[in-house]
């Protein structure tokens, strides 16, 4: 983790209770905000490393802890932690980060951008379809799991994802379908990148040996310079 930014644990309310996250804050101490939304593993170190890195980059980065604390050490128990999180919970805490990210004084934009990775890559976009002209970024990475929504007439911003075609979690025609359906439901701008990659192969700490470093760098890239080109 980089040490040339500000970080704290940061507490705030989420529709009348009490929610934690993960807070990192740009050296200069102002910029565009940014929520980052966990992959099923929970709040683990690589989640606060992507909000570290994205403060690197000029953005205040609030990674929300949807376990409340919890963190899963194995496939079979981030599989249950998932199961065990409603769809509506992971929305609602969600919707109250993004409060709370708008109010804090170091955030200079008037919208936020959300970046997420596999459970939090299907979050990224309930995220979007709920808080609608709010959310003017929104990147998936290969999005699965409960909160992935039905509908996506909600969604304003712009949409860029990022998909493995060796992916047997979310297989590649499901993604391309997927991206049919948020354009033509929403109308707004949606590009999905296709990777020669498994699930998951942006994370440098992936337990399953998932990670693919060339992909990881070229998808980072993009969504760094799309977050900076939207997020206002």
């Amino acid at each position: 983790m980089s040490d040339q930014h500000p970080f704290q644990n940061v507490t705030f309310p989420s529709s009348g209770r009490e929610a934690h996250g993960y807070l990192a804050v740009p050296a200069g101490g102002t910029g565009p905000g940014v929520i980052v939304i966990q992959e099923w593993w929970g709040l683990v170190d690589h989640i606060k490393d992507i909000a570290d890195r994205l403060a690197s980059q000029g953005f205040v980065a609030l990674a929300p802890d949807l376990y409340g604390g919890r963190v899963a050490h194995d496939g079979e128990e981030a599989a249950q932690m998932m199961q065990e999180l409603p769809e509506e919970e992971g929305a609602r805490l969600l919707g109250g980060a993004v409060d709370y990210l708008l109010s804090r004084p170091e955030v200079t934009s008037s919208t936020v951008g959300a970046i997420g990775f596999c459970m939090g890559g299907g979050f990224v976009l309930q995220l979007a379809a709920q808080q609608g002209e709010r959310v003017s970024a929104a990147v998936p990475f290969y999005g699965v799991g409960q909160g992935v929504p039905n509908d996506f007439s909600g969604v304003r911003g712009a949409v860029q994802g990022h998909y493995g075609e060796q992916d047997t979690s979310y297989p590649i025609e499901d993604a391309r379908k997927q991206e049919e359906q948020i354009r033509r439901e929403s109308g707004a701008e949606v590009e999905f990148f296709y990777y020669d990659a498994p699930h998951a192969f942006a994370n440098d700490s992936n337990p399953q040996g998932n990670y693919r470093p060339e992909a990881a760098d070229l998808a980072w890239s993009r969504a760094v310079a799309f977050l900076k080109a939207k997020v206002r």
